[in-house]
C-alpha cells in the first residue's frame, strides 16, 4: 500500500489533552506523519513539551492552554487557530475527565461537570472545527469515547458512562449530518489504557490490574502509543470512506462474552 495514503504533510491538526497519555501519543503520531499542530491542554509544561517534540521533527507546533469544558475558552482557541494556521484538517477530541460516584450517592454537580467535560465541551470543539471544515469541504474529527459508550462498566461509573454514551451518539449524528459535505466524524473507544489517571488508581488499589486483565484477551493493558496507528489512519486519506464508526481499541474486550475467561480452563 502506498505510504502517501497516510501522508499528512501540509495538514493542520488540533489535539486536546495533548500534554500526556493518548493525547500526546496522537499528536506526535500526526507530527511524525507530517502534520502541523495546535497542542491544547491545561498542563502548560506537558503541552509545551509535546509541541517542542513536534518541532524537533520539523513541524510547526503551537501550544495553547484551554479548559475544554468551557465554551468561553474554546471559541478564542479557534480564533487563535485561524490566526496561526488559517485552516484545520483534523480535530482530536481527547481531553475530558469523568467523576466517579455510586448512582445513589453521586452529587448532581459531579454529574453535570462530567457532562460538561465529556459532552458539552467536545460538542463545542466539534462545532467550531466543523464550521471551518464544512467551509473548506473537507476534514476529519475523532472523538475519544470509551467501552462505556456501548456497555456498562459498573464500579461507580454512572456519570462517565452516561456521558460517553452521548459521545457515541454525537459522533453518529455529526457524521450523518456532515459526511456528505466532506467532513468525517469517528470515535475511538479505548479499554483500560495506562495513562497517568489509571496508573494512580492501580497504585491505590493494586487488585484493579488483575480485574482489568481478566477481561482483556490480549493479555495486557493498553498503552497510550496504541492509539498512534488509528489516529494517523483516521486523519489521512487512507480512511476516506470511514465515517460514523465507533472503533474499539480494547485488546479484545468487547469480543469476549461476559462469562468468558482468558486462557485455557485449568
Amino acid at each position: 500500500m502506498p505510504t502517501s495514503l497516510f501522508d499528512l504533510t501540509g495538514k493542520v491538526a488540533l489535539i486536546s489533552g495533548a500534554a500526556q497519555g493518548m493525547g500526546r501519543a496522537m499528536a506526535l503520531a500526526l507530527a511524525e506523519a507530517g502534520a502541523d499542530l495546535l497542542v491544547v491542554d491545561l498542563n502548560a509544561a506537558g503541552g509545551e513539551a509535546t509541541a517542542a517534540a513536534a518541532r524537533e521533527m520539523g513541524r510547526r507546533a503551537v501550544f495553547s492552554p484551554c479548559n475544554v469544558s468551557e465554551p468561553e475558552q474554546i471559541r478564542p482557541l479557534f480564533a487563535q487557530l485561524d490566526r496561526e494556521f488559517g485552516r484545520i484538517d483534523f480535530l482530536g477530541n481527547v481531553a475530558g475527565e469523568g467523576m466517579l460516584g455510586a448512582p445513589e450517592d453521586i452529587e448532581l454537580s459531579a454529574v453535570e461537570q462530567t457532562w460538561r467535560n465529556l459532552v458539552l465541551g467536545r460538542f463545542c470543539m466539534c462545532q467550531e472545527a466543523g464550521r471551518r471544515m464544512l467551509a473548506a469541504g473537507r476534514g476529519s474529527i475523532v472523538n475519544i469515547g470509551s467501552l462505556a459508550s456501548l456497555t456498562a462498566l459498573g464500579r461507580s461509573h454512572i456519570a462517565y458512562s452516561m456521558a460517553m454514551g452521548a459521545v457515541a451518539q454525537m459522533t453518529r449524528e455529526l457524521s450523518t449530518e456532515w459526511s456528505g459535505r466532506g467532513v468525517r466524524v469517528n470515535a475511538i473507544l479505548p479499554a483500560q489504557v495506562l495513562n497517568p489517571g489509571l496508573e494512580k488508581r492501580i497504585a491505590a488499589d493494586p487488585a484493579l490490574e488483575n480485574k482489568f486483565l481478566s477481561g482483556l484477551p490480549a493479555g495486557r493493558l493498553g498503552h497510550p502509543d496504541d492509539i498512534k496507528g488509528l489516529a494517523v489512519l483516521l486523519a489521512s486519506d487512507a480512511s476516506s470512506w470511514i465515517t460514523g464508526t465507533l472503533i474499539p481499541m480494547d485488546g479484545g474486550n468487547l469480543a469476549m462474552n461476559g462469562g468468558g475467561s482468558v486462557g485455557p480452563i485449568r
